[in-house]
């Protein structure tokens, strides 16, 4: 496909048609609804099947069968709607599912809800936070790629401006190599021969539940593979202008559009600042953080809520320099997002300000 002018969510609905995605279902919640309205255009004639379900619960529910019958799937809503599907995450999670899920959020980023989630038990997803529409056409296969690699939920974290702006995008169906074979979907080909499947977030083995394959022995396999993930996906992270920065800026998503664009501004004056921009959530690039962190001065976060990435950040830095939050809530009374802090002028004074408020106490 040549490269066009279209909306993230238009994008979005293509990459994931491109990944193979065949079963979708949502519940509508601008901005996610656009992405819905996309795939019930696009996955009728790509042969698969989209639906508009009575809520979230029965969104994700759909997903999930259709997913453990071996379909690559997906659901999503705005964070508001994700509340009501973390129950089925944590436990999509522990009966090793893959789904790619969707997050569209609105006003106050979701950074808790996405690395943390709300389920119960042990659990973790990778999470993955696109900065434009053409990045996130790569990332929404990548998304698929390793909820198969991993047999896992996969999140992929957007916001009004991603799934509104138009950009000029190609979307072309990515390869990322080899994945396992899917020869544990409950997709019937085992019924009556003594060896069907179970895709359970309670055991593995069909045939017992207690003692040696019992519900803690499967627990603990569940906290394995967290740490195998951990330890065996790569974090994506892009950084700029830090290798002399004094000063530097980590941010993610729509906001760290803006601080990149913004920090080389600052730079043009000469200040000696730079940015970093997560694009893994979790594993988060705790590394890169910590790298950066070690030669400069300051490490400010800026995101739109009261803190949360923050701590991940200062967990990264680990007192290697000081870490400041420069963020802020949404203020805009649509509640989707649209922050008076997206303007040039504004966040070249907020960085400015902090710039120069930490200079005066050295």
């Amino acid at each position: 496909m040549a490269p066009r002018l279209a909306e993230g969510a238009e994008t979005i609905a293509e990459a994931m048609v491109a990944a193979g995605c065949r079963f979708f279902a949502g519940y509508p919640m601008t901005p996610f609804t656009e992405v819905l309205e996309h795939m019930a255009r696009l996955l009728p004639d790509a042969g698969g099947t989209c639906v508009n379900a009575e809520s979230e619960l029965e969104a994700i529910g759909m997903t999930w069968g259709a997913a453990a019958a071996g379909a690559r799937a997906a659901t999503g809503s705005v964070g508001q709607g994700l509340s009501l599907m973390q129950e089925s995450i944590s436990e999509l999670c522990r009966a090793q599912v893959p789904l790619v899920v969707l997050n569209m959020s609105r006003g106050q980023t979701d950074y808790f809800q996405s690395t943390r989630g709300g389920g119960h038990g042990d659990y973790r997803h990778p999470v993955l936070a696109p900065v434009d529409a053409p990045e996130a056409a790569e990332l929404v296969q990548y998304a698929f790629h390793l909820a198969d690699q991993w047999r896992n939920p996969v999140l992929l974290y957007g916001d009004y401006y991603l799934a509104h702006v138009q950009e000029s995008v190609e979307v072309r169906p990515l390869d990322f190599g080899p994945l396992p074979p899917k020869d544990w979907c409950v997709d019937g080909s085992a019924a009556g021969t003594g060896n069907s499947k179970l895709v359970s977030p309670l055991s593995r083995d069909k045939a017992r539940m207690e003692g040696e394959g019992g519900y803690g022995a499967h627990l603990a396999f569940v906290a394995e593979r967290m740490s195998a993930m951990a330890a065996g996906i790569t974090p994506m992270v892009e950084t700029g202008f830090v290798d002399d920065a004094e000063f530097v800026v980590v941010s993610f998503g729509t906001a760290a559009r803006y601080v990149r664009y913004v920090v080389g501004l600052l730079r043009e004056e000469g200040l000696p600042i730079g940015f970093v921009r997560p694009i893994t959530l979790w594993p988060f690039p705790s590394e890169t953080v910590a790298e950066v962190a070690a030669r400069a001065r300051t490490v400010a976060v800026y995101e739109l809520n009261n803190g949360q990435m923050v701590e991940d950040v200062r967990l990264a830095v680990n007192g290697r320099a000081p870490v400041r939050f420069i963020g802020d809530l949404t203020l805009d009374m649509s509640g989707f997002g649209i922050s008076p802090d997206y303007d040039v002028e504004r966040l070249s004074e907020r960085l400015r300000t902090a710039f120069d408020a930490e200079t005066r106490k050295v």
